[in-house]
């Protein structure tokens, strides 16, 4: 049997400006009691959306479909739904610490560090806010420290007299494998010496050979510098795993 709607019915129901009618949330917190994320998200939207929904549930529907986008890693979705909520209650340490792992996962660590603080701001003793903090902050002295030796080889480039010194103070990435061959050889020799003195020795003398092998070699036909520097990087990184 057809059903056939009156063109009034149609034009009541279709009438612009009207009021939506209340939405019930018991199945968006039935959804949210479930931990069932793509209910959240079917059911908790209208509750979000109907203007008469108290604060209370739409505050609940706003952080539970957050949190499901989160999982459902649509993370700008997510950071909507914590930035409507924290425009409810500002004072959500939870969801200013949920925000911040977004941003962080985003790569906006300055954002990250903001919302994390905000966290601990409102409760000085929220672990994940205080872990996430130190270990961000961490991140971005370390960030810090290497884009302060980025470009710079081991050596002085001021004073660099030779060709292949100069080829490699031209060159960032040559600069890098050359800082990173020095630290991890000093590593390695300084680790050797500990246990023998002459196995230090010999480790040293083999990465003087190569700088002499290096040298030498820089500037004839078929020679690859930035091959023989990662190799020789690879070489140590071989000897400190073992």
């Amino acid at each position: 049997m057809t059903t056939v709607f009156s063109s009034a019915a149609l034009a009541i129901s279709l009438e612009p400006g009207k009021e939506l009618p209340p939405v019930d949330p018991a199945t968006c917190l039935a959804a949210i009691a479930a931990d069932d994320d793509d209910n959240v998200v079917a059911a908790c939207g209208p509750v979000i959306d109907n203007e008469k929904t108290t604060k209370a549930d739409r505050l609940k529907a706003l952080i539970a479909r957050g949190s499901a986008f989160a999982r459902k890693d649509q993370l700008d979705r997510a950071i909507a739904d914590d930035d409507a909520a924290l425009r409810l209650d500002p004072a959500l340490a939870d969801t200013f610490n949920e925000r911040g792992e977004l941003w962080w996962k985003k790569g906006d660590r300055p954002k990250a560090l903001a919302d994390f603080a905000a966290a601990i701001k409102l409760n000085p003793n929220h672990p994940a806010a205080k872990g996430n903090y130190k270990r961000l902050a961490l991140e971005l002295e370390r960030l810090g420290a290497l884009m302060a030796v980025y470009g710079k080889p081991s050596f002085n480039c001021a004073t660099a007299r030779k060709p292949v010194e100069k080829a490699i103070c031209a060159d960032p990435e040559l600069a890098n494998l050359d800082r990173e061959i020095n630290a991890v050889n000093t590593k390695v020799v300084r680790e050797a010496t500990s246990d023998s003195p002459r196995a230090g020795k010999a480790l040293q003398r083999e990465q003087d050979d190569f700088l002499s092998a290096r040298d030498a070699s820089f500037g004839k036909a078929g020679y690859d510098l930035q091959k023989a520097l990662r190799e020789r990087l690879q070489q140590l990184l071989d000897i400190q795993r073992h």
